[in-house]
């Protein structure tokens, strides 16, 4: 190790007990300040290296360096791959939270140096896209801490080769403006698959057997874009049995007796609901067993009395077949 590099580790190690625990826990100046410090001292080590040539500049020497700063830091990972002729790099010092990277290093005007740093929420990790001589592409995922089941925030971008440096082409940010909880995902050649939550109303955190989608999506010849070739629902039911809560819901509330009359054919039952009847997030009960076309749906009057509200799928369309209060 030359004397620069173990500088380098030291003055690593000193940062790493003093600043610690604002990565990643605090938002504010003083851990943007200590990241710059940390990712200043990684991109220095890294840089020097590339510009050494010869062994210095084999991920297996560069991955050697780099793990003894993860182990300074404690808990970090650090992982590099090439991407034609760049070196890109995976650096997570949280879980989850700010301050974990994806930077890209390439020579540019005779020099090695840092062209591009991508920083996110979430865990990142680098997985190549496509095969059979398609342009190369590669695929940053930042992945959240898994919650309701396995169920984990997902952001992915497609990066693209640009001269030395890279491009993102593809993000599902825009895609899914309201995030994208994925419970799923996998690449296999030049295609991508997600399977995800819906949000919708009716939706509550935790519970089983609700509305998800998968979106299959397929990388253009060129690598310039991921464009969706396919679109599949499970348990579509749930959310379409949740349009109609809602519609009865505001029907009530307004007065519609002939939205009323579509959904609860029963006129006796009609009259009895209360208007002041709105949504309670819990999770509904399907009956398997005694009825499997019935489910019991929880809602709430005016002062919080809790009824149980029966629901029967008629061939695409859901009715109210009955409604009592539960205490």
């Amino acid at each position: 190790m030359s004397a620069a590099q173990h500088d380098r580790l030291e003055r690593f190690r000193t940062l790493a007990a003093a600043r610690l625990t604002l990565v990643g826990t605090d938002d504010g100046e003083r851990a943007q300040e200590a990241l710059r410090e940390i990712y200043a001292i990684l991109d220095e080590e890294i840089v020097e290296s590339l510009q050494s040539g010869s062994v210095f500049t084999s991920l297996p020497f560069l991955q050697d360096r780099l793990d003894g700063f993860a182990d300074a830091w404690g808990g970090a990972s650090f992982r590099l791959r090439r991407f034609g002729r760049m070196t890109v790099g995976t650096f997570q010092l949280v879980e989850g939270g700010p301050g974990n990277s994806v930077r890209v290093y390439a020579e540019a005007h005779g020099e090695a140096q840092l062209q591009h740093a991508f920083v996110r929420d979430g865990q990142p990790a680098l997985y190549p896209l496509g095969a059979g001589g398609l342009t190369p592409a590669l695929i940053v995922a930042w992945e959240g801490w898994p919650a309701n089941a396995g169920v984990r925030l997902l952001r992915l971008e497609l990066l693209r080769p640009r001269a030395d440096d890279v491009t993102v082409v593809w993000d599902t940010a825009p895609l899914y403006p309201e995030g994208l909880f994925a419970r799923d995902w996998g690449i296999r050649g030049n295609e991508l698959r997600i399977r995800y939550e819906l949000r919708y109303p009716g939706w509550s955190p935790g519970c089983e057997s609700q509305t998800e989608q998968e979106d299959l999506y397929r990388l253009a010849p060129d690598g310039a874009t991921l464009t969706r070739v396919a679109r599949r629902q499970y348990n579509a039911w749930h959310q379409a049995l949740h349009r109609s809560v809602s519609v009865l819901f505001a029907a009530l509330a307004a007065g519609d007796r002939a939205s009323l009359a579509t959904l609860v054919p029963d006129a006796g039952l009609r009259r009895r609901l209360p208007a002041t009847l709105a949504a309670e997030p819990v999770c509904d009960a399907p009956d398997a067993a005694a009825d499997p076309g019935a489910v019991s749906v929880a809602a709430v009057e005016s002062e919080r009395r809790p009824w149980a509200l029966t629901w029967r799928r008629a061939g695409t369309r859901w009715h109210l077949v009955s409604a009592t209060p539960v205490l």
